[in-house]
């Protein structure tokens, strides 16, 4: 037997938590245990009611959404919170992920992905949405110059052709099931190559190996 996955929604407009709330719902293995109109109303729910997952609005009247990540994930490490927002601005990104969320979507995602962004979440995946990872690649890389192809770069020599496909769909910030079903892999299968490539390149995260897909030229910003 399955247990749900038990989902905290945290967002200062009411039509929003209502919206969220029925897609989650409807969606199997997922349960929404409470909400919150504010940070610290979120804070105090997160503490007594101890959700997987916490989905997080960033701007928020009584209190802004990246300072109550902060305290939820101080009380609570195995917490995992999905920031959801309207803004795409990279200083918002920068400071969620620094805060220690999860996941970074915007609202106007389509439920499915809001869907499995919660499933990644909860399965301990950093969920990030593919103009999210752009930007990040943006910011702090030095991407090389376009060259012929020969083959994967020096780094990544120890990869196997499966572990490089794999990467490039990280790199493109799709899930741990959106790989599968782009490569015809079951997920677990999916997740033991993300283990093995983390591991293999001394890697922290899957934001760290998207960075270093684009920094090695493995991946290629598409203009």
């Amino acid at each position: 037997m399955t247990t749900d996955i038990r989902v905290l929604l945290v967002d200062d407009h009411d039509l929003v938590r209502g919206g969220l709330s029925a897609i989650l719902d409807a969606a199997a293995g997922i349960k929404v245990v409470g909400e919150a109109a504010d940070g610290p109303a979120g804070v105090t729910s997160a503490r007594e009611l101890s959700p997987d997952v916490v989905i997080m609005d960033v701007e928020m009247p009584g209190g802004d959404g990246l300072t109550a990540t902060r305290a939820i994930l101080a009380a609570d490490p195995r917490t995992r919170v999905l920031v959801l927002t309207m803004f795409d601005l990279d200083e918002y990104v920068f400071q969620a992920l620094r805060a220690g969320a999860s996941g970074f979507l915007l609202k106007t995602a389509a439920p499915a992905k809001l869907v499995g962004a919660v499933r990644a979440c909860a399965a301990g995946e950093t969920m990030l949405a593919p103009s999210v990872v752009q930007r990040l690649v943006d910011a702090f890389v030095q991407r090389p110059p376009a060259a012929p192809d020969q083959g994967p770069p020096p780094r990544l020599n120890g990869l196997t052709p499966r572990e490089l496909d794999v990467l490039r769909a990280i790199a493109r910030g799709l899930s741990n099931a959106e790989i599968g079903a782009e490569l015809y892999l079951a997920e677990p299968t999916v997740k033991t190559h993300v283990t093995r490539i983390l591991a293999k390149l001394g890697l922290r995260d899957r934001v760290q190996a998207a960075v270093l897909a684009y920094q090695t030229g493995l991946v290629r910003h598409q203009v």
